[in-house]
Order: structure tokens, then sequence, then C-alpha cells
């Protein structure tokens, strides 16, 4: 149906053309030519407008209705649907994340991690993120041999060991990085999460190897010595509910999607991206993760070696759930310290209320495990 409303914009066009198709068809010079423009009386063009108006805001009511509408169903658009964000035991607390210099000391690996943690604590942080592989250098030679037996810990996980102890005496929480860990005649690249009380609160195994050939840049095949996780990892701690990825898992949104969908205020990733993806893809997917799900995203990588084997790009970093970066490296050793503001989580979600716009009846996230609970 043809709408016979026209906009004010409309009607000065109209009665240019009609100057213009006089001109064009009259056989006198321009000169001679007697110009004649319609005149609308102003009433006529008010009550166009408010009628132009009023149809604008008639499609955007039904619009907004239709978008409300039950129709799309958007608690539908993650199956199960997605829990509610919890309160968590604080709203608001400092991050401290270290990235370390690597070396083949596992020692002084350990001894280093140990003293940047502390002081991670001492300026107020009480969540203490590592960098991915910060006991060992990264590479599939290295992975057999500095790999350690996490679950029989003390002398056979001197890393974990030292995570335990120093979360235990300081009284934070601790996402230990991630470590070479060797579970019979396997080898995962796995991050431990340790509670305030030294307790080992979770256990993730990277889930998607990294296995990436761009020729003449890099080429690395995790899956040559490593067997990838088959679990993904939300914890509860003293610092909220947060979901674990390592590195290469941070290219996957459905991982992130489903973190999200079981309440997650806080994504941190371990990682060591490479000077070929590093300054295309390191930061644009932290924030893509943050401003797709709507919380914090924390990553933490080693400083880079350029005479290492494997040269980390370094420039670990915290982003808010509006996608903004609210602090970052360089590629040499540091440590940052934060703050992390639970509250805006809500404020952003209102803001945007994603959950509420979702179509439910065009595609569904599926959580494999919650589904099969169930």
């Amino acid at each position: 149906m043809k709408s016979s409303l026209v906009s004010s914009k409309n009607l000065i066009r109209l009665q240019s053309a009609i100057s213009r198709s006089f001109l064009q068809h009259s056989s006198k010079p321009i000169s001679q030519t007697p110009f004649f423009i319609p005149i609308i009386p102003t009433n006529t063009i008010n009550l166009y407008n408010q009628r132009y108006q009023n149809l604008q805001f008639q499609i955007r009511s039904n619009s907004t209705s239709i978008m409300s509408s039950s129709a799309f169903k958007p608690e539908q658009a993650r199956l199960p649907p997605a829990l509610p964000l919890s309160s968590p035991p604080l709203t608001k607390f400092k991050i401290g994340i270290c990235q370390l210099a690597v070396t083949p000391d596992t020692e002084r690996n350990i001894q280093h991690a140990r003293e940047a943690i502390e002081e991670a604590a001492q300026k107020g942080a009480q969540l203490v993120v590592l960098p991915e592989i910060w006991n060992s250098p990264y590479s599939n030679d290295g992975f057999p041999v500095y790999a350690e037996d996490i679950d029989a810990g003390h002398d056979a996980s001197p890393s974990t060991a030292m995570l335990s102890e120093v979360s235990s005496r300081l009284k934070i929480t601790v996402v230990g990085g991630s470590i070479p860990e060797r579970c019979g005649d396997k080898l995962y690249n796995t991050c431990c999460v340790f509670g305030t009380d030294g307790k080992l609160k979770a256990k993730h195994r990277k889930i998607h190897l990294f296995d990436i050939d761009i020729p003449g840049k890099i080429t690395f095949m995790e899956s040559k010595t490593l067997t990838a996780g088959e679990t993904p990892t939300i914890v509860d701690t003293d610092v909220g509910r947060i979901g674990v990825g390592i590195c290469y898992d941070i290219r996957f949104q459905e991982l992130a999607m489903i973190y999200a969908s079981r309440g997650a205020h806080l994504l941190c990733y371990p990682g060591a991206f490479n000077m070929t993806t590093g300054p295309l893809h390191w930061e644009l997917l932290q924030r893509a993760r943050a401003v797709d799900n709507q919380l914090y995203v924390a990553t933490c990588s080693p400083a880079r070696d350029t005479g290492a084997g494997y040269v980390a790009w370094g420039h670990s970093t915290l982003v808010g759930p509006f996608g903004e970066v609210l602090a970052t490296t360089e590629h040499d050793e540091d440590i940052i310290i934060a703050e992390i503001d639970y509250s805006i989580l809500e404020q952003r979600r209102a803001n945007l209320p994603l959950a509420m716009q979702r179509r439910g009846d065009l595609y569904q996230l599926v959580d494999i495990r919650r589904v099969s609970a169930h």
C-alpha cells in the first residue's frame, strides 16, 4: 500500500523537479522564461509533516512490539535457557595480570612466578592470573620434558604446589596460567584455578589445540604431542564465576557463549599468541568475546623473548563488558593491576538487552553437557 504522506524534503524535491521540467520544455531562453514555482501552503506542509512523524512513530512502535513478541522465543536461543547472572561474593575487586619472562630453568620460573603473585597481592589484587606455559619453554620438544603430574601433586608437580601454597598464604584466588600436564600416557596443556584456601577448584585442559600453518610465517602443531581437553571449565570463586580457556580456545566463540549462558562474570584466557596472529587478532578476539557476551575478559601472555623458539606477542589485557580495553601491557615483563566492577554487567546488559533480542525461532546454542545432565 503506497502512502500519500510526503515529507517536507520530498515536497522541496517536487518543487525543484517541476521547475526543471518547465525549463527543459520551454522554447524561450532561460533569461526570458517566466519561473513558475508552485506554492504549497505552510499549514499543508505542517499537516504532511505531522502525519509523516505519526507514521514513523507507528512503525517504531510496531517494531518494538515485534521484538518483544514471544514469537521470537529469546529464551530458546540458548538450550537449556541461560542461567541468570548470579550475585557475586563481591562487586568490586582488583585483578593482577602477571606477564612473565620464561626460561628453560623450571625452578627459576616457579620462583619468579611466586614473586610476581606476591607483588600483585601486595598491590591489592584479590585475583591473580599467570600466562600460558609459564614454567617451561613453549615447544613440542619441551612439553614431554617439563610435564608435571598435577593429580599426584607435591613433588610430582612443583608448579601447582607453589600455586596452592601462595594462594592459601595470601588468601587470594589464582588462575594459574597453564603448564604441560602428564596424565598416564597423555599430555595436556592445563590451567589450574586455586581458591583462597589453597585448594584446587578447577582444572581446564585446553580444548582447541593450536594447529596452525601460515606458510612463510608460522607453523605449529600442538596435536603432535598434546591431547585436547574434553570439558568446558567454569568455576565459582571468591571473586565470582569464572570461565576458563587457554589461548587458541579464545577463537571459538561458542565456548565463551556457553560460559556466558552458565552465568559467568569473567572469562580468563592465559595465552601466548605469536608475532604473526598477535598483532592482528589478539586484542580483537578479547574485545569480541567481551562485547558478544557482555562480561569481563582477562588475558595473560608470557613476555616476548626474541631469542626463543616460539616468540610470544605479549600485550596481556583486561577488557570490560562493552569491549573497552581497561588495562594492557606492552611486550616486556609487567604486572598490571586493574579494577573489576561487576555492577557494570547489569548496566551494560540493560543498555543492550541482547538476551531479550535473541532469535530462538531461528537459531540455538546447545550446551551439550547441560542438556545431557537433564
